[in-house]
């Protein structure tokens, strides 16, 4: 089984989640399928068949977090001794050559890799053309959308 690296926070949210499904929606959703067998012929009935999908959904994912947990690799950044190197969890503030444009990014786990919170999975183009770099490095990354070049300006490990 390989371990997944993944930060305090990112399995912090996933056990979050995990208590959600298990204790707030199962019974709901169990209660749905009883309210809806109580309509009488299972054939014809929309509503337990949407239930019964519900249910699968959601005990399928209830599987995948209890699995992601299991094979976890918390990392804590704060305890990394480091010296301005780019290594998953930290936080890389960059300045786009191109545009000039100033940016962050956390390098994150796969399970946590959200782009629209700047959270860059740590095997995505941009997150393997970053991790091993430092502090005043420019990096060129080819990515899906064209080659980028950045400066990095500054490393976090927060």
């Amino acid at each position: 089984m390989e371990k997944e690296p993944i930060t305090i926070s990112g399995l912090e949210k996933l056990k979050d989640e995990l208590i959600f499904l298990k204790e707030k929606k199962r019974p709901e959703i169990v209660a749905a399928i009883s309210e809806a067998r109580s309509h009488g012929d299972l054939k014809e009935n929309a509503e337990y068949h949407a239930a019964k999908e519900q249910q699968s959904h959601n005990e399928g994912r209830i599987q995948e977090i209890e699995d992601l947990i299991a094979r976890a690799n918390v990392i804590d950044v704060t305890k990394i001794n480091n010296e301005g190197k780019v290594i998953f969890g930290c936080t890389v503030f960059l300045e786009n050559l191109d545009t000039t444009e100033k940016i962050n990014y956390k390098i994150v786990g796969k399970d946590e890799a959200d782009l629209k919170n700047k959270l860059i999975y740590f095997k995505s183009p941009i997150g393997k053309g970053l991790i091993g770099k430092n502090k005043k490095d420019l990096v060129e990354i080819i990515t899906p959308a064209g080659t980028k070049n950045f400066e990095i300006i500054d490393v976090k490990y927060i």
